[in-house]
């Protein structure tokens, strides 16, 4: 250790990465890592319990393998009786415990948690420096730069951006293949009768262990199941569930990204996006690991492409959009939502079979693949006008793979278009005959699809037609949503009388 103390390195629950930037050219003997388990984090929102638990073990296995590298740890464990419960209350504990010469932290992923640590030098009274978060392709200033004098901030140019910029499946100077996207391939309903892969599990070891009973014990009252454990804790594990989805799942999951199937909550889908979030496996890594699946024959390029976008892409835009339109995008609200969020949101208790399905997936899992939370219960509180910062905190809560950065854009932009435009080129509104066409959920329900008003009627099929009426005078311009605006005007004065009646006799029913 440094004569003048050592440096002090706070490493938050999403940045378990042994290659994080705030440890760059630091060597053990003269640092101190800071792991805090806290209720400022666990209890900001009612955490899925199977999200929580996934966090605190996964960091708990972190701690012992740095420890392993030669590195000193200090660990603060949530129910240690002295937590001060917060990160600014740990951090004075530690600079009282080890008098360290400075600070030392790699950026944090959120508004909230940035301000507290931007207060440490004032409050501490020793230097801080902050560093990049270096996880990321795009930084915050060439998204700005990137996004700067555009009349609209399009994933699919950004995206381009990043295949040139990586590298990932270009041919030079074009794309693979000849084309950027592949999305149209990428639509196929999956059939009952559909070979699946058995989906990868891990079971708890004796920390894990610890820390679902902790967590079963003090949040009993937030949502979600424990009993369906699976996750990966250890960059180990994060590796095999990463080689399983490479040589089981990825060469099918261009075809069936969007399928959805009764009682199959998982189908071709990589299940990896937690253990990105939390530093347990590298993006561009993956990627390129993907990418060799396809240069060697052992994958097509539909699928390799539609999964290199989801990271490279989605992944990297979203954050960039949160950054880039500051703390108070939270509180965007375009088409004035204001129902709020039905209770079958936390129960799965709904006689609307998608929803029953993709909800009760998740409150076992703490997971629902995109088009589920974007076309299914997304879709279903764009329709039914429920207030879009409700929505958002309950993806926030229920889903082990959500951050405010990525959760946040993507359900106020994309799903629930409360940033008028901004991220999306239109609402993602559509009746029940999409989810008929991508799913066998409809065979299953109490309501007929192919009726669009009465009890009787999926109540997505009149939602969609009031959704368009109440709200015309903000989409009415546009252009992505001329044809159904041109088809509700055709519709006969009685037809459309009774389609809003339908629907409002169903949303009362909500209330």
């Amino acid at each position: 250790m440094s004569e003048r103390g050592p440096i002090l390195i706070p490493i938050l629950g999403d940045q378990l990465c042994r290659s994080l930037s705030s440890l760059d050219g630091v060597e053990p003997d003269d640092a101190v890592l800071l792991l805090m388990e806290l209720d400022e984090e666990t209890g900001y929102v009612r955490h899925h319990k199977a999200k929580i638990a996934f966090i605190l073990a996964a960091m708990r296995h972190h701690a012992g393998d740095m420890r392993s590298r030669g590195w000193t740890v200090d660990y603060v464990k949530l129910d240690d009786p002295d937590n001060s419960g917060s990160f600014s209350g740990e951090v004075a504990r530690a600079v009282e415990r080890h008098a360290p010469s400075r600070i030392r932290v790699t950026e944090a992923g959120e508004w909230r948690v940035r301000a507290m640590l931007e207060d440490w030098e004032e409050k501490f009274g020793i230097p801080v420096e902050i560093c990049p978060d270096a996880r990321f392709l795009c930084d915050h200033r060439e998204f700005g730069n990137w996004a700067e004098g555009r009349k609209q901030l399009r994933m699919e140019y950004f995206y381009r951006e990043m295949r040139r910029k990586t590298g990932l499946l270009m041919d030079g100077d074009d794309p693979e293949g000849g084309k950027w996207n592949y999305d149209r391939d990428n639509r196929k309903p999956a059939d009952p009768d559909l070979f699946l892969p058995k989906p990868i599990a891990f079971r708890p070891d004796e920390t894990t262990r610890a820390v679902l009973d902790l967590v079963a014990e003090r949040f009993a009252d937030h949502p979600g199941s424990l009993d369906h454990f699976r996750f990966a804790v250890t960059h180990e594990e994060a590796l095999r569930a990463r080689r399983h989805f490479l040589d089981e799942c990825l060469a099918r999951f261009g075809d069936y990204q969007d399928a959805m199937l009764t009682g199959e909550p998982f189908l071709y889908h990589s299940l990896l996006s937690p253990y990105l979030n939390v530093g347990l496996l590298d993006p561009l890594d993956l990627c390129r690991e993907a990418e060799k699946k396809y240069r060697d024959g052992e994958a097509p390029l539909n699928a390799v492409e539609g999964f290199i976008r989801q990271i490279i892409g989605w992944r990297e835009y979203v954050r960039g959009i949160y950054w880039r339109e500051g703390p108070d995008y939270a509180e965007r609200n375009f088409l004035g939502a204001a129902r709020d969020l039905p209770d079958f949101y936390y129960s799965g208790e709904t006689d609307m079979h998608c929803l029953s399905e993709a909800i009760g997936q998740t409150l076992d899992h703490a997971y629902a693949h995109h088009i589920q939370r974007l076309m299914i219960t997304g879709t279903f509180g764009l329709l039914a006008g429920i207030d879009p910062h409700q929505l958002h905190i309950w993806y926030l809560e229920v889903y082990a793979d959500a951050y405010e950065w990525i959760e946040l854009p993507n359900t106020l932009g994309m799903s629930q278009f409360a940033d008028g435009g901004l991220l999306a080129s239109k609402p993602y509104a559509a009746s029940g005959n999409y989810i008929n066409k991508m799913s066998d959920y409809c065979g299953h329900c109490r309501y007929d699809v192919k009726a669009r008003t009465g009890e009787d009627a999926c109540p997505f099929n009149a939602l969609y037609w009031d959704f368009l009426a109440r709200n015309e005078d903000k989409l009415r311009g546009n252009r992505r949503l001329a044809m159904p605006y041109r088809t509700w005007e055709k519709k006969a004065k009685g037809e459309k009388i009774a389609l809003r009646n339908s629907a409002r006799a169903f949303l009362e029913s909500l209330d």
